[in-house]
This record gives structure tokens, sequence and C-alpha cells, in this order.
């Protein structure tokens, strides 16, 4: 590894690049304190979960239209009453028209309901163990969600952490290649190495700028490539 570049530099980049600091700032992301996210039911973390996992890989809008017939289907993702399920009525889903015909995915659905109401066990609530989890190591929340649930490994994690406002940084296309270009990792971004290493800079970043991991890693795809944010 090199020396880290300063977050100065990193956002004077997006800035050149985007037309100024007014416009990069309007095109950061923003957070939830830990108090906002405690209020989420398990229902509602599960239903969010749920859609990023057949949103990945998947286009968007068509899972974004059919998500009113999965909150039918799997009574609205409280996850008692989908892990009363039988095999046949998760097959049933699973291969229903006015859904998404994917059976690793709805079960999924199952298998994530399980994690959540165990860890909510644990915890008091699922929101308050991810409330709770602290920001400089968010990647070692990112591996507690692939470990312990289904089909939450890669960006799809940290994208349901994203999308229910809690701070983490993504590994998109553009992150990487500006952490692999500026030798800010030296091994595979699948390997415990890499998470290390990138969870370092990004708490670095953030203690020079008082930003959140997400605005970081959202100024530093401002900065490079392609803007994959």
């Amino acid at each position: 590894m090199v020396a880290l570049e300063t977050f100065s530099d990193i956002w004077a980049r997006a800035c050149e690049r985007k037309g100024g600091p007014a416009i990069v700032k309007s095109l950061l992301p923003d957070t939830l304190s830990a108090a906002e996210i405690c209020e989420y039911s398990d229902a509602q973390l599960l239903s969010v979960m749920s859609k990023r996992v057949f949103q990945s890989g998947f286009v968007w809008r068509v899972v974004d239209n059919k998500w009113s017939a999965y909150e039918q289907a799997f009574f609205d993702f409280v996850p008692m009453k989908v892990l009363m399920l039988s095999p046949d009525q998760i097959q049933q889903r699973a291969s229903d028209p006015a859904l998404i015909r994917h059976q690793k995915k709805t079960q999924a659905i199952v298998d994530n309901a399980y994690m959540i109401q165990q860890i909510s066990a644990e915890h008091g609530s699922f929101a308050e163990f991810i409330a709770n989890w602290p920001t400089d190591d968010i990647t070692g929340l990112w591996q507690v969600l692939k470990k312990r649930g289904a089909r939450l490994g890669g960006n799809t994690g940290p994208y349901f952490l994203r999308a229910i406002g809690k701070d983490t940084f993504l590994l998109s296309q553009d992150v990487q290649s500006y952490l692999t270009a500026h030798k800010v990792v030296d091994a595979g971004f699948t390997s415990q190495t890499a998470l290390r290493q990138t969870q370092a800079a990004f708490n670095q970043w953030q203690q020079e700028s008082g930003m959140s991991l997400a605005q970081i890693s959202r100024t530093i795809s401002l900065g490079v490539g392609d803007n994959r944010v």
C-alpha cells in the first residue's frame, strides 16, 4: 500500500468533474441516526432486505412493481408468519407468475426471516442490532449478514444497509477501481485483507472530513470512472 490520498483531494476532483461543491453536496446520500433506525420493525427490515435480494442481478423496476404482491404473499413480511410457511407453500410462491420465479431467492426470504428472529431474540430487535453496530467496523456487519443470512454477500448486504439509512460505504465498480488504482488495497475485494484495508482507509477519510462513510463513498464515485454510485 502507498500513502493514502487526502480526502480534500478526492473532494476537489469530484467538484471539478461535477460542476462545483454545491452540486456534489446535492448528490450525497443521507443516513439515519441510531435512534431512527431502531424505529424499524423486524417486518419492515425483512421486506427491504428481501427486495434487495431480488433486485440483485435483476431489473429493479420489475421488482418494485411486483413488491405489493410480495407483501401480500408473505404476510407483510412478519418473520414469525413467514416461518410458518410449509415447503409446499414456499414452492408455490416461487412458481407464482404474479411474483418472480426464483426458487433460491424465494427461499432466502424464509432463511432471512429466521436470521432476523434469532438476532432479535439475542439483541432485543434486529433494528437495535444494526443501529448499535459501530460504523468504524461496518465491514464486520457485512460479514455477519453474509454468514448468518442468505444471499446477502457481495454488495447486497451493504445495499440493504444503505436502503435503511445505516451508514456504510459501497464497493461499487468505481470505488473498487479507485481503491485498486491508488493501491489502497493489495488483495481481492472478497478477502478479509481487502476489507480491513478498505475499512481503515474510510475510517481515516472520515476522521479527516467529518463526513459519513456513505458520503465519502459517493464522493469517490463522483470523481472517477462512470460515476456508478
